[in-house]
């Protein structure tokens, strides 16, 4: 139950990152990915027992992040078209 964190905050990461200019979105994502998994450690309470539980929190958003961001990516609504237009000819 304590790992939903992780992986919400982490889904959350992937889906801002499809509005990050590519060239800077692997720095961002491992930055942010860090961050949050230490936040994800202390808010749960697992810091009071081992901080090694970063180690496990940290991946665990880094790997959300990426699923979100290729699910974002898959299924974002394909832009400059209307169902209502009629195709050019």
């Amino acid at each position: 139950m304590q790992e939903l964190l992780p992986i919400a905050w982490g889904l959350l990461l992937g889906g801002l990152l499809g509005v990050v200019r590519p060239t800077l979105r692997l720095l961002v994502g491992v930055v942010l990915s860090l961050v949050l998994g230490v936040m994800a450690t202390v808010v749960t309470g697992e810091a009071s027992l081992s901080w090694a539980y970063v180690f496990v929190d940290a991946p665990l958003v880094g790997c959300a992040a990426l699923a979100g961001l290729t699910a974002g990516r898959h299924l974002r609504p394909i832009t400059g078209t209307s169902l209502t237009e009629e195709p050019r000819r």
